[in-house]
């Protein structure tokens, strides 16, 4: 509520300067702080530091990220005044500032956490498989590649593996208890229920474009 004098209803001054303050992610301000963070430019350090994002994120997707710290490490140094492996070094010291560990630390411990569930996952990562079905079957439908992707995720973040570990326990758990592979239960599945709904929903698109198309006045 704004009072007359213009001043925030029951806050006192402190309180609404940290009201319209804006917010720093402490992790972004250490990593910033950091030897590596305060020698680049605030450009140079936004990029670095969403690439530190991407690397994370492929990290839990893949288990890996040799591959992808060499394709942004080349990005990232072009039109700069050092070379790719320059950019390597500082895009690890921006990661290792802004999760607290190494990539290498962090994809070590997401496949050993792997390795120690891998014995006794199967009822867990079973129910997330069968999970791939019921979205599949059920509105709004959705075509067997993002169901898949959906449950691995989920598997993934709630053991603290990575997405293509979950995955692979997935498909091998239903296998083992409901026969078929996941991905011939999956797209048969996406026959039956996505297909007539996707096929249904391009014919109504195609139908709006054709009587746009009728409706634009003739030149």
């Amino acid at each position: 509520m704004i009072a007359a004098t213009g001043k925030i209803a029951g806050c006192n001054a402190n309180e609404r300067n940290l009201m319209t303050q804006q917010y720093i992610d402490p992790r972004r301000q250490v990593a910033r702080d950091s030897f590596t963070g305060s020698r680049m430019t605030d450009s140079q350090f936004d990029e670095a530091w969403h690439i530190a994002g991407i690397i994370n994120r492929e990290i839990h997707r893949s288990g890996s990220f040799i591959t992808t710290l060499g394709k942004y490490a080349t990005a990232f140094e072009t039109d700069r005044k050092f070379n790719k492996d320059r950019a390597e070094v500082i895009l690890r010291d921006i990661y290792s500032a802004r999760y607290g560990e190494s990539m290498n630390k962090t994809r070590e411990g997401l496949l050993n956490k792997e390795a120690a569930i891998r014995d006794t996952i199967q009822p867990q990562a079973l129910h997330h498989a069968r999970s791939i079905g019921d979205m599949i079957a059920s509105g709004p439908t959705m075509p067997f590649y993002q169901t898949a992707d959906i449950a691995g995720t989920t598997m993934a973040r709630a053991h603290s593996i990575t997405e293509s570990g979950a995955k692979k326990m997935m498909a091998e758990a239903f296998e083992r208890a409901d026969g078929p592979s996941l991905r011939e239960y999956g797209k048969e599945l996406e026959e039956k229920h996505h297909t007539p709904v996707r096929e249904a929903a391009r014919a109504a698109r195609k139908r709006e474009q054709a009587q746009m198309q009728r409706s634009v006045p003739q030149r």
